[in-house]
């Protein structure tokens, strides 16, 4: 087993708590970002002592340094497992996913975050919840559930259900355990399913840092070369046809691929969201430098 690639996260916002961990706090505490001058009288500790603010005190008084603490915060991962998510030409989405999840919770840890795991698909599954904990294992835990995961497959009988497969019906009361609470949130899916909606419950989620995972395979962003009858299926209806892969329709392909990441991106960006894609593999380089571009 290799070792789960970290990468490094910092959050643009301020978190209250009293735990110790690596972000902006707005505790006060043993931290170092300085918060206040206040009399030695109301907080009794010499080691804190400023002499300069002291001496230039109107009052004549002795003042000592109050410091904001840094402060841990609550990480959890949402993630799609419909049946879409277990498609890929190499490996499937979900996979990719697990290798994220993994990552965070090494990540998660070495920060002193909890890290949890939330799942849904057409309604949320329950079996593969786990709360936020501290925990050196909680990544490969989160992991291997993800891997050992099945799709529900009663898409072929119940098309009508099928066609919510991963959507709001599920994702709404998978967040519900985290609405109106801080910390940071990761929504991993390929977001392959009607869209309305989304924005509501992005709305319960908004006072946490939301960070959108688009999961995508380069065999659905890049149409065959060769041209020949090709046999596709839909993931989620398990519907199947045949199609003549001619230049007109590769070009249609790749303008629908186009279309819908701008879709994604009109609505993330209307919540000042910026989302991260996972093509074919985890990259845990590319996901530290979006976090750095993003708060700089």
């Amino acid at each position: 087993m290799t070792a789960a690639a970290e990468f490094h996260y910092r959050l643009p916002a301020s978190f209250g708590g009293y735990r110790p961990g690596a972000h902006k706090g707005t505790s006060l505490g043993a931290g170092q970002g300085f918060a206040a001058h206040k009399r030695l009288f109301d907080h009794p500790d010499p080691r804190r002592l400023d002499l300069r603010a002291s001496v230039r005190d109107v009052r004549q008084e002795w003042l000592v340094r109050i410091q904001r603490q840094r402060v841990a915060v609550p990480v959890n991962a949402v993630v799609d497992v419909s049946a879409s998510m277990h498609f890929g030409a190499a490996r499937s989405k979900l996979e990719v996913a697990a290798d994220f999840v993994e990552a965070l919770g090494s990540s998660a840890f070495r920060a002193g975050d909890a890290c949890g795991l939330l799942a849904f698909d057409h309604a949320e599954r329950e079996d593969l919840f786990m709360p936020a904990r501290h925990s050196r294992g909680a990544g490969f835990v989160m992991g291997q559930l993800l891997r050992d995961c099945t799709a529900d497959d009663d898409a072929a009988s119940n098309p009508q259900k099928a066609g919510n497969r991963g959507g709001i019906d599920g994702l709404r009361p998978a967040v519900a355990r985290l609405a109106g609470r801080k910390g940071l949130v990761f929504l991993v899916s390929d977001f392959h399913w009607p869209l309305a909606g989304l924005d509501a419950v992005l709305e319960l989620l908004a006072p946490a840092c939301v960070v959108p995972m688009v999961a995508w395979d380069p065999a659905e962003t890049e149409p065959p070369d060769a041209q020949a009858l090709v046999a596709v299926s839909d993931a989620e209806t398990g519907v199947r046809r045949s199609l003549w892969m001619r230049e007109s329709l590769r070009s249609e392909w790749r303008a629908g691929v186009a279309a819908r990441r701008d879709e994604l991106r009109t609505l993330f960006e209307g919540r000042g969201l910026e989302p991260f894609y996972l093509h074919g593999a985890f990259d845990g380089e590319g996901l530290t430098r979006h976090f750095l571009e993003a708060v700089a």
